[in-house]
């Protein structure tokens, strides 16, 4: 069975869609949606048969996987990651919600299985209205992945939501077309050293 194709308003977003929506992932569906930059691959952070599933689509083992938490904003950061400087503290609040992932140390609230060989997480607050409301729905951060392989340097970032669908409508449960998406991957800022340090550059530069 293909999956839902939801289109949802990307600055107003519509209440019935976005709990729509919410079922799905509560329930264990993949997700295809979009953030301020480029569609992500997504589903519940709680859910390890979830996460399982998008290992496979990606072709990946989740020990060597870069995922990514997708919050609704600050307030329950801390619970997934380790105590870090004020400096930190201060750099992701002049920053997000935006286009920039921090990699922080794990704290023993991260699920096993999405820790990685360096016991560190991504966290990510989209600027995006069907993000916010989406995860506020669901109660949960979204772990998400991008739909391109890291390896792949030479195709782009699809943009097109339709063509997404076509691409994955029989691997995910949900393609949210909530606009054409982004083609430049967000920021990533390595704050595991409690040193903000940009290793990779996004569209926009950070403010310290």
């Amino acid at each position: 069975m293909p999956a839902i194709f939801l289109k949802i308003h990307p600055e107003n977003p519509e209440g019935r869609k976005i709990q729509q929506a919410a079922k799905i992932i509560r329930n264990g569906g993949i997700v295809i949606y979009p953030t301020d930059t480029i569609y992500g691959l997504g589903c519940d952070i709680t859910n390890n048969k979830a996460v399982e599933r998008i290992c496979r689509i990606k072709g990946i083992k989740s020990k060597k996987a870069n995922f990514s938490f997708i919050c609704s904003n600050l307030s329950n950061i801390s619970f997934y990651t380790k105590p870090f400087s004020s400096s930190i503290y201060k750099a992701m609040r002049k920053n997000l919600p935006g286009p920039f992932t921090f990699i922080l140390n794990a704290s023993s609230q991260v699920p096993k299985m999405l820790k990685n060989n360096r016991k560190s997480v991504g966290i990510r607050v989209p600027n995006s209205p069907i993000v916010a409301d989406l995860i506020d729905a669901i109660d949960n951060p979204i772990m998400s992945t991008s739909i391109k392989n890291a390896d792949d340097d030479i195709t782009p970032h699809p943009t097109d939501p339709y063509e997404i669908f076509e691409k994955y409508k029989h691997l995910v449960d949900l393609v949210i077309d909530g606009g054409a998406g982004g083609n430049i991957p967000s920021a990533i800022v390595d704050c595991t050293n409690n040193d903000p340090k940009v290793i990779r550059q996004g569209e926009q530069e950070l403010y310290y």
